[in-house]
């Protein structure tokens, strides 16, 4: 099983999308697989509730999701809250959640809307049970610039947000099943 780092911008100069690139590097330099799912490079249906979990690329990440060790979703903030194609990631994936480890890196344009994740996270932990690590990225404009993190807390905070998910997933993993009588 693999760690799954989501880039959830739509935007092709995302400043998320870098500390997701970050994220990346980290769990490589941690020695665990990872893999880097990019939403700007896939056909997402919007959730209608109805056809769009039939869409080749919804059942595939479901899948992904279903089998990983835990996630890490790197989103833009827009209006004090998380971007629609984040959302919509969740709302197709639904139940692929379950009790999954997850982390959030949040990229915004100002200080304000530091409590924006909070929406998403309450949400997968009370609909799927899914483990939020208490410790999140949130970065400004002045934290990322060009295509690298500049500021060395934010650093710094990027490399324990990812150690701890990795941390969490191995310490929550499933008992084997026992195979006596």
């Amino acid at each position: 099983m693999a760690f799954l780092v989501f880039s959830c911008s739509l935007n092709p100069g995302s400043r998320s999308r870098i500390l997701a690139h970050g994220a990346l590097n980290r769990l490589e330099s941690l020695g665990v697989d990872a893999e880097f799912i990019d939403l700007q490079t896939l056909a997402l249906p919007f959730c209608d509730g109805r056809s769009c979990y039939q869409h080749p690329d919804v059942i595939d990440l479901k899948r992904r999701v279903a089998e990983c060790e835990g996630a890490i979703i790197a989103v833009p903030v827009y209006n004090f809250d998380v971007n629609s194609a984040a959302k919509n990631l969740i709302e197709l994936t639904g139940d692929a959640w379950k009790e999954k480890v997850v982390a959030f890196l949040c990229a915004a344009g100002g200080q304000t809307s530091f409590m924006s994740i909070m929406g998403l996270a309450n949400s997968m932990m009370l609909d799927f049970r899914s483990v939020v690590v208490p410790r999140f990225v949130y970065a400004n404009e002045d934290d990322v610039m060009g295509e690298q993190i500049v500021d060395a807390r934010t650093r710094e905070r990027l490399e324990e947000v990812v150690t701890t998910l990795v941390r969490f997933a191995r310490a929550l993993s499933p008992l084997p099943q026992d195979s006596s009588p």
